[in-house]
């Protein structure tokens, strides 16, 4: 298996992944998500919520091979600081 390479500048990237965020996730995020990562594919919008970073990335390369991911913590700004 080949590892997918970004399509998207760094900007891109985020502006893509934090649209989505905003739009479709934070609505559905309850108090117990907080501290959470969230794993987003930020072409299809399809997501993956775990404690484990990797694990939610994990599951989500495994519905989609190529996914171009952005990863954010639940109730931060960004995933790390």
């Amino acid at each position: 298996m080949s590892i997918s390479k970004p399509r998207y500048d760094k900007e891109e990237f985020a502006r893509r992944g934090d649209e989505i965020y905003d739009r479709d996730i934070s609505p559905h995020v309850k108090s117990a998500d907080e501290g959470k990562f969230v794993v987003i594919d930020i072409e299809t919008g399809e997501y993956e919520v775990d404690q484990d970073e990797l694990a939610a990335s994990d599951r989500l390369l495994a519905r989609r091979f190529d996914a171009q991911m952005w990863t954010r913590r639940i109730g931060f700004r960004y995933a790390r600081h």
